[in-house]
């Protein structure tokens, strides 16, 4: 960094403690700094027009004044270099008690901008940021799969469509080679990847998308006409009359009462029935997936972000408003119209040949899929450098949606209980205010790998990039002040970015 700004020797003075927007001082305050207070520079100087340069907003004392927010404040680095990374700032810096957007003039007249750091990056950024009109909500999100044969199966409403990977694989204009999916989820990149000749690697924490995954590699590898045979079979059977108390679904606490009593009997006795009834595994698998498929559709549930949304006819207590999804289909309809469509899509594939039949086997399928079940944090690590040639992936938002929890049914089912899915919460990625920080696991697991350097590299990273910290500021500050809806955000956000900062390096 340029040894000009912030000067060696500032300018030595006892300023008036600028406040925000936000927070109403109790009486004039006033601090001293060591080495005086650095001002802004004034508009139009060479100073003003390098970004990381104009990024303090002043400072308090070690606790903020003002009274409304009662922030205590760190003595670190906070000025915005190259790429959004920190330079020096003044201990007792303090930034929450301002507005994201305010300016605020100090005592000299200069602006303290309290989001110079974010709009920094956003200026380095904006050559290379463009509205793409060809990519419509269709084609980035699940909607775009609900008529593709094989990826409807299961609606994974967090995926994106086969269609998008087709298109950035093009795009990429790379020849075939080793395809990433760090959060793999259904499968869209992986499965797209492998038939336009890639080799894919998909990691995936969820269990819930992982069976989905496997039940389409093991439709590949299926005869249809054994399950076009038992599905003739199933025709006649009446799944209530082969009931067993042994496969009943075990209910967790926030799945209790999901199904009408009738659909819970005939899904216990259809999963009896699969596993007495039908002996070739394959084809087994696909009956126990098709039932996995329809449990939103047969239950008093919704999936809605961040929980699950009842029907009011479950006869919940604590339901507020009145929600209903409309006509609820009984499980026997539900589970052969699914068959149905999973052997339609099976053996559409064996129509009479085309034109494109003539290229070689080997051009039309030439990759192959390795899905690896766990977190990302503890997977990618493991990977070899440079082995990876593309990445394709949709991760977490830090939106508070909780996948262990608007798949819960689809988790009780894959038998998982109460304690196995707060667990499965607490080590997927941070994405909910109930996740718990993993700073010590991870330096646990990079010490036990001789990579503590790697770390205290990342951790640095984390640490400087100033427009994250100026939002981290910001929310503590609005906690404190009881403005946010949940005490924890705070904590969600700086732990889902501090671990994607992990994930990224990686």
């Amino acid at each position: 960094m340029s040894g000009r700004w912030p000067p060696s020797t500032p300018p030595s003075s006892t300023e008036t403690c600028e406040i925000g927007a936000n927070c109403s001082p109790a009486s004039e305050a006033t601090r001293q700094w060591p080495g005086g207070f650095w001002p802004l520079p004034a508009p139009g100087t060479p100073e003003a027009r390098v970004p990381w340069r104009n990024t303090w907003s002043g400072g308090c004392s070690r606790i903020c004044p003002h009274g409304s927010c009662g922030q205590k404040t760190r003595p670190v680095r906070r000025v915005t270099g190259h790429s959004g990374r920190v330079a020096a700032r003044p201990p007792g810096f303090h930034m929450g008690a301002l507005s994201p957007d305010v300016t605020t003039p100090n005592r000299s007249g200069h602006p303290l901008r309290v989001n110079a750091a974010r709009q920094a990056l956003l200026e380095e950024f904006a050559s290379i940021i463009a509205t793409h009109p060809g990519l419509d909500r269709a084609m980035v999100s699940f909607q775009g799969n609900r008529r593709r044969p094989r990826f409807a199966w299961f609606k994974f409403r967090e995926g994106f469509s086969a269609e998008l990977v087709e298109y950035l694989v093009r795009q990429s204009g790379r020849s075939p080679g080793v395809l990433l999916d760090p959060f793999a989820g259904s499968g869209a990149a992986l499965f797209v990847g492998r038939d336009l000749g890639w080799r894919c690697v998909g990691i995936e924490m969820l269990p819930v998308a992982c069976f989905a995954v496997q039940a389409r590699l093991v439709a590949e590898r299926i005869d249809p006409r054994l399950l076009r045979r038992r599905l003739q079979a199933a025709r006649s059977v009446r799944w209530a009359d082969h009931f067993s108390p042994e496969f009943a679904l075990r209910h967790a606490a926030i799945t209790a009462g999901a199904f009408p009593p009738q659909t819970e009997r005939a899904l216990a006795g259809y999963r009896a029935w699969c596993r007495r009834h039908i002996r070739d595994p394959h084809v087994r698998n696909l009956f126990e997936f098709a039932a996995f498929a329809v449990l939103e559709d047969i239950s008093y549930t919704r999936k809605d972000g961040q929980y699950l949304r009842w029907d009011h006819r479950a006869g919940k207590t604590r339901i507020t408003g009145r929600f209903e999804k409309g006509v609820i289909p009984d499980f026997r309809r539900a589970v052969l119209a699914k068959l149905d469509s999973m052997l339609e899509d099976l053996t559409g594939d064996q129509d009479p040949p085309t034109l494109f039949d003539a290229m070689p086997e080997s051009a039309a399928r030439a990759g192959d899929i390795q899905m690896r079940q766990g977190s990302c944090l503890e997977v990618l690590p493991d990977l070899t450098a440079d082995s990876v040639d593309l990445i394709i992936t949709s991760p977490p938002y830090c939106n508070r949606y909780d996948y262990t929890r608007t798949y819960a049914l689809e988790l009780v089912f894959l038998g998982l209980g109460t304690d196995e899915i707060k667990s499965l919460r607490q080590a997927m990625l941070s994405c909910t205010v109930e996740n718990r920080a993993k700073l010590a696991q991870l330096a646990e697991a990079y010490e036990r790998r001789r990579q503590r350097p790697t770390f205290d590299r990342v951790l640095r990273v984390f640490e400087e990039q100033a427009a994250l910290q100026e939002v981290l500021d910001r929310l503590v500050c609005l906690g404190r002040e009881g403005r946010l809806n949940n005490a924890n955000i705070p904590r969600l956000v700086r732990n889902y970015f501090l671990e994607m900062c992990f994930l990224i390096y990686e």
